[in-house]
């Protein structure tokens, strides 16, 4: 039987004493071990915090470092595939014309551009990251006439309405959060009801054959590319990053607990990428 509120308790004053239990000394455990306990658990989270904090700390400066060449290696590591990807998520996130889009980890802005492309100037798009030389070059490479508006902000808290937009893209940023949960749920309370998000990133290969090419590819290609640029350091990260992300199933589980009803995960490109589709 689930409980929908505290009236469904009955009487919440008399409802820590249904136990029969008058005190903690009824418990085998003294005040002093529960301070104990109590601080040990703060002192648990705020460390947890803190790691959280520096991490983002870490990846806001990275992506702020490589935004001169960002999309330059982008269109080298991908071949120039990642242009056909993104295009593919502008298409399942929905958006149509005179729309109100939003896409979050924006980066360059790739995606913001394709999304005010399909709304066209009856719309209106959103680029969202917190890396101001991402946004900058998004800004310089951004002609005039597209419908964008760039935000410096958090995508674990977004500085926007509730129910505000009709279709949400994020592409490579999931991966990099610090809390995906908060993220997918950032998306859940912006988008307006019966709206969707696309969310391309890397995908862990089902195949073992595609596994292995995916780590050939991250050790042989990746990184001599990124040593070309001196940023050898800086594109390390792919794999632990890629290592620790939800599987696509994982993924739908984790998009549903933050509320959307309708998720379906698209395995893309021989299984090297994917996109998460969500539904509010």
């Amino acid at each position: 039987m689930g409980i929908n509120n505290l009236d469904d308790l009955g009487d919440t004053n008399n409802f820590e004493n249904t136990t029969g239990l008058d005190g903690l000394g009824n418990l085998g455990v003294t005040e002093s071990q529960v301070g104990e306990s109590q601080r040990d658990s703060q002192s648990s989270s705020q460390s947890n915090y803190q790691s959280k904090s520096q991490r983002s700390t870490e990846v806001q400066a990275l992506f702020n470092r490589i935004a001169p060449v960002y999309d330059q290696l982008n269109d080298w590591l991908s071949f120039g595939q990642h242009k056909v990807w993104k295009l593919m998520a502008v298409q399942w996130s929905g958006a149509a014309l005179g729309d109100c889009c939003l896409d979050v980890c924006c980066g360059s802005g790739d995606l913001a551009r394709l999304l005010a492309k399909q709304v066209k100037s009856q719309g209106q798009v959103y680029g969202v990251d917190f890396s101001v030389q991402q946004l900058q070059v998004a800004k310089e490479t951004t002609p005039p006439h597209l419908a964008i508006e760039w935000l410096e902000g958090d995508a674990l808290a977004l500085p926007l309405a509730d129910n505000y937009f009709d279709a949400a893209t994020m592409g490579y940023g999931l991966r990099n959060v610090v809390d995906i949960p908060q993220a997918l749920g950032e998306l859940y309370r912006v988008l307006k009801p019966g709206a969707k998000a696309a969310i391309l990133d890397f995908h862990q290969p089902q195949s073992s054959l595609v596994n292995d090419f995916q780590q050939w590819y991250l050790e042989n290609i990746v990184v001599p590319m990124a040593e070309r640029f001196n940023f050898t350091e800086e594109y390390a990260y792919l794999a632990p990053s890629l290592a620790r992300f939800p599987s696509g199933r994982e993924q739908v589980s984790l998009a549903k607990s933050a509320g959307f009803t309708e998720v379906v995960h698209y395995s893309i490109a021989f299984g090297l990428m994917g996109v998460l589709v969500a539904q509010k």
